[in-house]
């Protein structure tokens, strides 16, 4: 993957840990989350690993009157054969770029929840299968801007991870400025590897091993948001196994067969921060998830995962 790594980053300037968690989630078969202020390359970075590892991407626009058909499809009726035929949403394809989702109602966000969690679409009684590598990459804006709706626990839970994208640094604006102002580089990224190479990474990342101690210490981190005075939502079990597949991606990236427990805590943040609520106490004394989620990181003793 360090060929798809490179190629975003002809696109993505100095952002090389926000590439890198997409990459894991890619391998885990999860979906990222994408919060920032607009301008900083939120969508620029979904389309970048779509192209970079030769998938269809489709790009769906999240605004107030998208519709749940728009996404999943609908049946329209075909007067010559007498016979309704499905006709695919936006949802079919390898890499679905969801902008600005928290522009969109709750009815028309929970229309994506069936396909991130099964990896299929249901329409009229009739269920379709998504092609794999499949790949929700959505991006929001901060919640305090003007016409967002915030996404449902439910939604939020079932993105992988969470990123903020943050502002380059001056250096990595000047060689944006340098590569970006006469010419889009999407325009001349080509792909590095084919669905098919990705689809047998993921089943090579499947195989990594997790001790015994390592999958304890993932339980006790989970369990510690959910006895944290400074959280009144801790996160689900889901995110247990989020947190697991997210570290053997990790591992797999960084060239290991086994999972450590420091895979697991540089992730906790990224994979639990979105799953939890703050509690009133900690919102007034302006304590952030972030912050919340790695202390309650360190109260957990690290184990021995050899």
């Amino acid at each position: 993957m360090g060929k798809v790594r490179s190629a975003i980053e002809q696109v993505i300037e100095g952002k090389r840990a926000s590439v890198d968690l997409a990459l894991t989630v890619l391998l885990a078969e999860g979906h990222l989350l994408v919060e920032d202020v607009p301008g900083v390359g939120k969508t620029m970075l979904a389309k970048a690993l779509g192209r970079s590892i030769d998938c269809s991407v489709r790009r769906l626009q999240f605004t107030p009157d998208l519709l749940p058909s728009d996404i999943t499809g609908v049946s329209v009726f075909n007067a010559e054969s007498r016979e309704f035929e499905f006709k695919p949403g936006g949802i079919f394809a390898n890499i679905v770029v969801g902008d600005e989702i928290n522009r969109a109602s709750p009815k028309t966000q929970s229309a994506l929840l069936e396909s991130m969690e099964e990896g299929q679409v249901s329409v009229d009684g009739t269920t379709y299968g998504l092609q794999a590598p499949f790949m929700v990459v959505a991006t929001q804006n901060p919640i305090e801007m003007e016409g967002t709706y915030p996404l449902p626990e439910a939604q939020r839970d079932r993105f992988m991870a969470r990123i903020e994208m943050g502002y380059p640094t001056p250096a990595s604006e000047l060689d944006m400025l340098d590569a970006h102002g006469a010419a889009n580089p999407l325009d001349s990224l080509q792909p590095v590897t084919d669905a098919a190479t990705v689809r047998g990474l993921i089943e090579a990342t499947r195989r990594a091993h997790v001790s015994l101690p390592v999958r304890q210490y993932i339980i006790s981190v989970v369990n510690a948001t959910r006895h944290s005075r400074d959280l009144r939502l801790g996160a689900s079990p889901r995110a247990s196994l989020q947190l697991l597949r997210a570290a053997r991606a990790q591992a797999a990236l960084s060239g290991r067969e086994y999972v450590t427990p420091d895979d697991v805590a540089s992730l906790a943040v990224p994979v639990l921060a979105h799953r939890v609520l703050p509690s009133t106490e900690a919102q007034l004394a302006r304590h952030s998830v972030e912050d919340i989620i790695s202390a309650a990181v360190r109260t957990v003793a690290v184990p021995d995962h050899r």
